[in-house]
């Protein structure tokens, strides 16, 4: 007893009981911490626990009750208005790849023809390939190539100063 002392009591303690909400599933006892739907588009919701969740997910099947045309028109329309999600499906605010490269960069590995993941030795072989084709020496009097050689050089300074500041480049 605290004889009405909060400062007596340990933090995060109440006077009351906590209320524990249990399993849904018929016997269990463990907490039902986890919310399941009980049908399609439905506010309710079962509570179980952890196994009985998973249990739960293994046998849901979203397209239950429908055509294999329906299904296929219901997956159709979910994806279109589902676009903004499947941009941002890599977790990172500036485009595909895992998240370590700016927007900048990863325009610049585009303009180098390079993937996402790509490390600094497969940057620099495809700088200097791509490089050598478009050089104004190598190609006098071409504006596209020109233009095209300003671009490689622009993106190689890009992602060169990003793996000075990161210390990857001796």
């Amino acid at each position: 007893m605290d004889w009405g002392f909060p400062r007596w009591r340990g933090y995060g303690s109440e006077r009351g009981a906590t209320r524990v909400r249990l399993c849904d599933r018929e016997g269990c006892d463990a907490p039902g911490d986890r919310p399941a739907p009980k049908s399609p588009n439905s506010p309710e919701r079962w509570w179980f626990c952890e196994e009985h969740a998973a249990e739960y997910n293994r046998n849901w099947n979203y397209f239950e009750g429908l055509s294999a045309e329906e299904a296929a028109q219901r997956e159709g329309e979910e994806r279109r208005s589902a676009s903004g999600y499947a941009e941002a499906s890599h977790y990172s605010w500036g485009g595909p790849g895992d998240g370590r490269r700016s927007r900048d960069e990863m325009r610049a590995l585009e303009e180098l023809e390079l993937e996402a993941d790509a490390d600094f030795e497969a940057i620099r072989a495809a700088w200097r390939r791509l490089a050598k084709v478009n050089h104004p020496d190598v190609r006098p009097g071409d504006p596209v190539a020109a233009d095209r050689f300003r671009r490689i050089q622009a993106a190689w300074d890009v992602l060169r100063s990003a793996e000075e500041r990161r210390g990857s480049v001796a």
